[in-house]
C-alpha cells in the first residue's frame, strides 16, 4: 500500500486524506485538558462538544490559531490522538506527508507545523501553500498558464490569491473568516437582544441561517437559540432569523468584497481577462454562507463559483498533489531532517547576530 498522507491542519478542523481512500478524517481542531495536570482528556469532536459545558478544572483549547500553531505540545497531542482514530495505522511507517500552510506565516511558524507533523509521523514531509491546495482541490489545473483567482475562507483566516499555473502571483490573508464571523454573531445578539450566546451556538446558527443577501420576509427562516440574559443573568431563549445573521455579518462581508476588489484592480490586463473569463473560485467552510457567491459576484461584477466540496478542497488538493509528486510530474518542497536542523541553526545565528 502506498503510504501517502495529506493533512489539512486548520484552525477549526483537521482533515486527513489517504491515497486510495480519500478523506478519512474530519475532526474539530480542539483538545480538552486538565488545567492543573495538563493531562489531555479528549480531542476532536469529543473535546468540541465539551466547550462551555465543563467544570473549572477542564480547559478546552484550540492549539492552532490563525492557521498556525499556538501551542506546540497540544498540537502534537491533537494530531497523535486523531491519527489513532484512523481505520488503519500500518501505513504510518515513514509515510510521505504533504501539509498545507497558510500563506502569511513566518518561517518559524511554518517550521513549527513541519516539526510537529514530522515528530508524529516520522515521514518525509512536504509543504505547500494552502491556497494552492484549495485551488487544486476545487479543480484548478496547475498545468495551464492562464490566470485564476481563489478566495479560501477558513476557520482562522481567509486567503485570497491570484494564480498562474502553479505560480502564486499574489496572496493575501485576512482575519474575516469563520471564527471571526462567529464572534460577530455573538456580539450582534449581545448588542441587539442583550443575550449572550456561546461559540458553539454562534457557529450552529451561522451554519443554519447565515446569508450574505437580505432575505424577503416571506422567505425568512428562523431558529430558536438559547443563551444567558445580560439583563438578569438567567437562561433565556429567542427566535433568530436569517436577517439577524445578515445584519450581523453584512459589514464584514462588505470588507471581504472590498479586499477582493482591490486585489483584482492590481492585476495586469491579461490576468484580469483570464479571471473575468474563468470566474473566481470560492472555497473553505465560509463559502457555505448562503448566497455568498452571488453577493461577491454582484460586488465584483465577476462570476464567483462555489467549489463542489468547499470544506474539503485543501485536503483533496493535498491528495492530488501527492499523486503528481509520486508520478514524477511535479516537484515540491520536501523538508528533510538535515534541512530542518540547518534552518534552525540559521534562525539561532540570526538572532545572536541581530
Amino acid at each position: 500500500m502506498s503510504r501517502e498522507i495529506g493533512i489539512d491542519l486548520g484552525t477549526a478542523n483537521v482533515l486527513i486524506h489517504l491515497k486510495g481512500r480519500g478523506i478519512v478524517l474530519n475532526e474539530p481542531a480542539v483538545i480538552a485538558v486538565n488545567r492543573q495536570s495538563r493531562e489531555v482528556i479528549a480531542a476532536g469532536r469529543k473535546a468540541y462538544e465539551m466547550q462551555g459545558r465543563t467544570s473549572d478544572h477542564i480547559q478546552v483549547i484550540h492549539p492552532l490559531q490563525g492557521g498556525v500553531i499556538a501551542d506546540y505540545d497540544f498540537a502534537e497531542a491533537l494530531l497523535v490522538l486523531l491519527l489513532k482514530e484512523l481505520p488503519s495505522r500500518s501505513w504510518l511507517a515513514r509515510p510521505k506527508v504533504l501539509i498545507s500552510a497558510p500563506s502569511k506565516v513566518s518561517d518559524f511558524q511554518k517550521q513549527s507545523l513541519i516539526d510537529v507533523v514530522q515528530k508524529v509521523t516520522g515521514g518525509k514531509i512536504y509543504i505547500e501553500e494552502q491556497i494552492l491546495m484549495a485551488a487544486t482541490g476545487a479543480g484548478f489545473d496547475m498545468n495551464q498558464s492562464h490566470g485564476a483567482m481563489v478566495i479560501d475562507i477558513g476557520g482562522g483566516t481567509s486567503d485570497m490569491a491570484v494564480l498562474s499555473g502553479r505560480d502564486v502571483l499574489v496572496n493575501q490573508s485576512f482575519e474575516e473568516a469563520g471564527q471571526f464571523f462567529d464572534q460577530a454573531i455573538i456580539n450582534y445578539f449581545s448588542d441587539h437582544y442583550q443575550v449572550l450566546i456561546g461559540a458553539r451556538t454562534a457557529e450552529m446558527v451561522k451554519i443554519n441561517l447565515a446569508t450574505a443577501i437580505e432575505v424577503e420576509d416571506k422567505l425568512v427562516e428562523s431558529f430558536e437559540i438559547s443563551g444567558r440574559s445580560l439583563l438578569n443573568g438567567l437562561p433565556t431563549s429567542l427566535n433568530a432569523d436569517s436577517n439577524d445573521l445578515y445584519q450581523a455579518l453584512h459589514s464584514h462581508l462588505e470588507i471581504l468584497g472590498q479586499r477582493a476588489q482591490r486585489l483584482l484592480e492590481d492585476q495586469s490586463p491579461e490576468i484580469a481577462a483570464d479571471i473575468m473569463e474563468g470566474g473566481i473560485i470560492l472555497t473553505g467552510g465560509g463559502a457555505l454562507i448562503s448566497n455568498l457567491d452571488t453577493f461577491l459576484s454582484n460586488y465584483l461584477n465577476v462570476s464567483v463559483i462555489q467549489a463542489e466540496q468547499p470544506m474539503n478542497c485543501v485536503a483533496i488538493g493535498t491528495g492530488l498533489m501527492l499523486d503528481l509528486i509520486e508520478s514524477g510530474k511535479l516537484s515540491t518542497v520536501q523538508v528533510s531532517r538535515k534541512q530542518r536542523l540547518r534552518q534552525l541553526f540559521q534562525r539561532i545565528m540570526r538572532r545572536l547576530i541581530g
